[in-house]
């Protein structure tokens, strides 16, 4: 069978985002014919100018529709497409030249139905989007299955960087109206329907998170929130390592409180796993302040994300509600 690719991208109010992103691939080294659609999602901000200037250079297609959510834009998308390979990306990723070589490559070695690329930093990204960045992909946080390590057991793609093959998405239906955590969602019914999926360890993006730190620990709270309502969903899916922010943060807590009855033990542990990922960052980045910057980053992100957890694991368990009538702010409503 022959792969024809169609890159669905949905977009927010971010035409500028959609600029880059074109750039990147209209500098693509791949020799066979791609498409791109771009999914307007009841944007204020229209791209539709922006991919008029690139409709030589690339074979592309645009749509507007009303607001719905990434997870039913990236949907619809699939269904307009005319490629019976998927590979979808946000709007936020810039791709190196050799990304859909890489991915070709990979498919043709050992094809698989879906499949997610990791998530690196480009060196024009500010000292802030760095150190998230570390945070996100570290594998001293993570366990670094955005950053291209594997990761125990079958990986789990991540939608800023993720392929499906058309047979799996009619199979699937594709994503689901929970955000976050519709990649996962995907994932696990997938899994289900019998597909296997994989890591492409050299098909990075650049994922250029356009966030602060109040955007940035929003979004790792909702992770954390939505993580229990998947384990719900997926039985067996469940890993005690989603534990780890939440029990590090109360953890930390008691080693404060050790520290004041003289106990400095628990506190120099803590310590200890700071100045690790300071030197790891500084190694990795080859910034002093980034590596600062990180520390900062990897606390907010286990702040947020344990929170976010053991909130919505206690409501879960308490609760007789289903998780959209506890957590309606994490569903696009229905069509």
């Amino acid at each position: 069978m022959k792969i024809l690719f169609s890159i669905v991208v949905p977009v927010f109010n971010r035409p500028e985002e959609v600029r880059e992103l074109l750039e990147s691939l209209q500098k693509q080294d791949f020799q066979d014919n791609f498409e791109v659609v771009i999914v307007e999602d009841g944007s204020t901000e229209r791209s539709e100018a922006v991919v008029e200037q690139f409709r030589e250079q690339l074979q592309i297609s645009y749509y507007f529709k009303e607001n719905s959510g990434p997870g039913d834009s990236r949907n619809f998308g699939m269904q307009k497409a005319k490629g019976n390979y998927f590979i979808i990306l946000d709007s936020d990723c810039m791709l190196p030249q050799q990304y859909l070589s890489e991915v070709d490559r990979e498919l043709k070695a050992e094809f698989v139905h879906c499949f997610g690329g990791p998530d690196a930093a480009d060196t024009s990204f500010t000292i802030v989007q760095k150190a998230i960045n570390y945070a996100m992909t570290s594998f001293l946080t993570t366990g670094g299955i955005r950053g291209g390590k594997k990761a125990v057991g079958k990986f789990q793609p991540r939608s800023f960087n993720m392929g499906i093959s058309k047979i799996a998405f009619e199979k699937t239906a594709g994503f689901g109206r929970i955000h976050p955590g519709e990649d996962p969602d995907l994932t696990f019914r997938i899994w289900k329907a019998g597909f296997q999926t994989r890591l492409f360890p050299k098909a990075f993006v650049y994922h250029k998170r356009r966030i602060d730190w109040h955007k940035f620990y929003k979004q790792v709270n909702k992770f954390g929130m939505v993580r229990p309502i998947l384990n719900k969903w997926h039985p067996g899916t469940a890993k005690p390592t989603y534990w780890f922010p939440t029990l590090f943060m109360l953890g930390f807590c008691v080693a404060i409180l050790a520290a004041f009855l003289g106990l400095w033990l628990p506190l120099f542990l803590y310590a200890s796993y700071f100045l690790v990922l300071f030197l790891d960052a500084w190694v990795k980045t080859r910034s002093i302040r980034v590596a600062l910057l990180s520390l900062y980053a990897v606390g907010v992100q286990f702040i947020g994300y344990g929170i976010g957890f053991i909130k919505s694991t206690m409501l879960l368990n308490f609760s007789n509600k289903d998780p959209e009538e506890l957590f309606p702010k994490l569903f696009f409503k229905k069509k």
